[in-house]
């Protein structure tokens, strides 16, 4: 191949691989946004699921506190009985042990209503903290319906840009010839986007490896493709350097 044609096509690859490594870029800035939302949905939905821990648990007091009352009026109907039984009574002793009966009766009415105290109280302050859970919810739904259309728009944003730089590698293919082009394309899949490089103080830009000088008189012939013996980039001089 010429040298002058040679010349040519290698600065048609180097402006495509300029396109290319903006495609890489942003499709693989693209390709991380559903993680991103994925994360603003799983800690939003952690601090809902805290929010519906917090009315269970609220239910479930009230629910306690609900079995409490229908066992302490159990036992007020209880002790109400016993003492219409207190004065059918014929003897001291069954008088004395109804008497007693009546004072279990009370102290165990006594115990349950501490309980259904205690019940009110937790009752009241897991009632403040939904309140407060679900004032604090609803300001983080607008932070992260916020961040989520950021992201969203930032995936249209890319699309436009791929888009429009789609549109630009098709014309630079044109000046690009088939077999050349397809070994382009074939290092640039294998090669995270990047096929062609330029060799900077006797270094591969791709890999860092050294060039030996004889392959850099071989690149600066222009006879051929000159590949790196490491990564297999394509490798280029950069004349203005």
């Amino acid at each position: 191949m010429p040298v002058s044609n040679l010349k040519a096509q290698l600065a048609s690859l180097i402006k495509l691989q300029e396109l290319d490594t903006q495609i890489f870029k942003l499709r693989l800035e693209k390709s991380l946004k559903p993680a991103e939302i994925k994360v603003l949905e799983d800690s939003f939905e952690a601090k809902k699921a805290h929010l519906a821990q917090l009315e269970k648990d609220s239910l479930d007091l009230a629910k306690q506190k609900k079995e409490r009352e229908l066992e302490l009026g159990a036992k007020e109907e209880a002790t109400v009985k016993l003492q219409g039984q207190l004065y059918s009574l014929k003897t001291n002793k069954e008088y004395q042990t109804m008497l007693q009966q009546i004072q279990d009766s009370k102290a165990d009415a006594s115990v349950i209503e501490d309980k259904i105290l205690e019940l009110l109280v937790e009752t009241d302050k897991i009632k403040v903290k939904v309140e407060e859970e679900k004032s604090r919810i609803k300001e983080q739904e607008k932070v992260f319906l916020s961040e989520k259309a950021k992201i969203e728009l930032r995936v249209k944003e890319i699309e436009g840009n791929l888009s429009q730089l789609d549109a630009q590698r098709k014309q630079a293919l044109v000046a690009i010839e088939p077999k050349i082009l397809s070994q382009y394309e074939r290092i640039l899949a294998s090669r995270d986007g990047l096929a062609i490089v330029t060799v900077k103080g006797n270094s591969c830009g791709g890999c860092n490896m050294f060039v030996p000088p004889q392959v850099i008189n071989l690149i600066k012939m222009y006879e051929r493709i000159i590949t790196c013996e490491t990564c297999n980039r394509m490798l280029y001089i950069n004349e203005a350097d």
